[in-house]
């Protein structure tokens, strides 16, 4: 599976966001998510490793000098992205951190965007989601429109729900991105397919809901911990982006 081991890195060629600074807030050596994604390419989580998250101030050093050494070797980056080995808003210190990216990033490289790749489920915490309201792209996961297939294909801890997720992206007030990865096969000898007709109306009806102002489409491109799963061609994610565009949305998709 594939690990980032270090708390600053990059910059990385990303297929949505370009040129891209990559944060991980989470340990180096093991995945720290409330999710269990059975497509995750940080695999599944590893609780026997300990390993210590970031502090601020030990961050905001690695932030600096890496976006110095970027200047001075004349570099310049799309996004300073949030992404890491899980979710980067289980830090404890997550809206400080925000606080002082934006403060660097207007020092060292002011026309570069911060960009946050969340599954949503810390925004009931108001420190949370008052910080991914200030980046210029929150981007939020939603990978099912039933409950039923939101359980099967994210694996979250328990008591979090898709209705729960719902709700609480709109409260962005359409100022995100919504992050969909479409998938089929089989877990645990269960059929596992968010691209029935049945399933694509379930999602766009959230969508709609939460009226975000993108939504960005994309498939299978690592190895997954589940065996069994089958990546999308462009062809099928594009007929799906046109269901979504006819809604008034912009669609996007990679593969």
């Amino acid at each position: 599976m594939f690990l980032h081991e270090s708390t600053v890195y990059g910059p990385l060629k990303s297929r949505r966001l370009g040129s891209s600074l990559g944060i991980n807030l989470l340990p180096n050596k093991r995945k720290v998510c409330n999710f269990e994604c059975i497509y995750c390419e940080c695999g599944w989580t590893n609780v026997s490793v300990k390993d210590s998250l970031p502090s601020l101030a030990e961050f905001a050093r690695q932030l600096e000098n890496k976006l110095k050494e970027l200047n001075d070797q004349e570099v310049s980056l799309n996004y300073i992205t949030f992404a890491g080995n899980g979710e980067p808003t289980l830090h404890p210190e997550f809206s400080a951190i925000v606080d002082k990216t934006i403060e660097l990033r207007d020092r060292h490289a002011p026309d570069t965007r911060i960009a946050v790749l969340s599954n949503a489920t810390t925004l009931q915490k108001t420190s949370v989601l008052r910080a991914l309201k200030k980046v210029d792209d929150p981007v939020m996961k939603m990978d099912a429109g039933s409950e039923e297939l939101f359980q099967a294909i994210d694996l979250p801890d328990p008591g979090l729900t898709l209705d729960r997720l719902t709700s609480d992206l709109m409260q962005f007030d359409g100022n995100l991105t919504i992050q969909t990865m479409f998938l089929r096969g089989t877990y645990k000898g269960r059929s596992v397919d968010n691209t029935t007709d049945s399933e694509i109306a379930e999602w766009q009806s959230r969508l709609l809901r939460i009226r975000p102002r993108k939504v960005m489409m994309y498939t299978i491109d690592r190895q997954t911990p589940a065996d069994g799963l089958q990546k999308i061609n462009k062809s099928e994610l594009e007929t799906i982006a046109r269901r979504v565009r006819a809604s008034g949305l912009i669609a996007e998709t990679f593969d």
